[in-house]
């Protein structure tokens, strides 16, 4: 297994380590749902080394980008951030990921699991571009923070305005003493948060010092385990469960990730995605149960002695203080309020439908 520049400072926090996409990260350095609330109520710090990071340079870098991008690149304004499918030819998803669109690069964060595939997908398709993907992933750590005073703790160690850095832009500053470090309003919490970009050899130190300056705000390391239950909470999905390459990405409710215009022109699985418009059968939905089994991927929903469904995502909601799921269902079984049932190896357990997301900020905001 692969490790960051922080495994030993998570082994030292005494962090559960576990295999993830080939790196050994921590899922959790206490209680799940306690990492959760810190998150919702004041700031979590995440080590996210493991993720893809390429960088994408050339006269035809935005080209390639749009060939095999699902999403509209040459249309995003320099400093805008925006999330897409890796598409194969019959329009299944490789992967979801994020591209950064820059004066001169582009630069993609992906999953760390299909770093190495999604590498040689995209350097097939650059045949006749003046276009170069660098792997950046072991030369640059990236850290998270994620949670309602993040900007307050990340202010203290940087000269950059993040209060006028829009949700999903970046920017350059310096961050922690290092100049020109890539910073971006992101994040996989459903909370305000910034991502950071560095070089590797400085991972601690960056860390230790974000530790420092949060230390009286409630900040703490989060593993894995809650950045999943939070990413289900937003709605958010993790590929692997809500997107693989069996699904319909028309039935995935990511239709902001795909640019089926006149503009965008084509890129590779549009036709096969334009031959399935208008031909969905199930859509991507939330459920909710007060038994006592959280949804688990693989379950199957019932109506009555009909199955119309499976769960694919599920786990303890730390925000809701339920068990909740995300699943397909048939149409005519997926509306909000639909009573449905899961299947527990052989036991029935009731569960309701309901829409996509469970918790939302900025919802929340608006209705206070």
């Amino acid at each position: 297994m692969k490790k960051t520049s922080l495994s030993h400072v998570h082994e030292a926090l005494g962090a559960r380590m576990v295999e993830f996409g080939g790196w050994s990260m921590p899922v959790q350095y206490g209680p799940i749902l306690d990492e959760g609330k810190t998150v919702r109520t004041a700031c979590g710090l995440f080590d996210l080394g493991h993720m893809g990071r390429f960088r994408v340079e050339g006269q035809g870098a935005v080209a390639l980008c749009d060939r095999v991008a699902s999403n509209h690149v040459a249309k995003v304004p320099v400093g805008g951030i925006r999330y897409s499918l890796l598409l194969d030819e019959e329009g299944h998803a490789l992967d979801d990921f994020l591209f950064y669109v820059g004066e001169d690069h582009v630069y993609l964060v992906i999953n760390a699991s299909n770093t190495a595939q999604d590498l040689a997908w995209i350097r097939e398709h650059a045949e006749g571009l003046d276009a170069e993907v660098i792997d950046e992933t072991d030369a640059t750590a990236m850290l998270a923070l994620q949670g309602p005073k993040s900007m307050e703790i990340l202010s203290r160690v940087t000269d950059i305005d993040l209060a006028a850095l829009k949700y999903y832009r970046f920017t350059f500053g310096t961050v922690c003493g290092m100049p020109n470090t890539r910073v971006s309003r992101t994040g996989y919490t459903g909370e305000d948060g910034f991502e950071l970009y560095f070089p590797t050899e400085e991972g601690e130190r960056v860390w230790n010092e974000l530790v420092a300056a949060g230390s009286d705000d409630g900040l703490a390391p989060i593993g894995l385990g809650a950045r999943d239950v939070l990413r289900l909470e937003a709605g958010m999905a993790l590929y692997g469960h809500e997107l693989d390459r069996e699904v319909n990405v028309l039935e995935a409710g990511v239709d902001f990730a795909i640019a089926l215009t006149e503009e965008k022109g084509d890129f590779v699985g549009r036709a096969a995605l334009e031959a399935r418009r208008g031909k969905n059968e199930r859509r991507l939905v939330g459920i909710k149960t007060e038994g006592k089994r959280a949804p688990r991927q693989g379950y199957a929903l019932y109506a009555g002695d009909q199955e119309v469904g499976h769960v694919v995502s599920g786990g303890v909601s730390p925000t809701l203080g339920v068990n909740i799921g995300s699943a397909y269902v048939r149409l005519g079984h997926d509306a909000a309020g639909t009573e449905l049932e899961m299947d527990i190896r052989g036991k029935r357990q009731a569960c309701t439908v309901q829409d996509l997301p469970f918790y939302s900020r900025t919802r929340k905001k608006k209705s206070s």
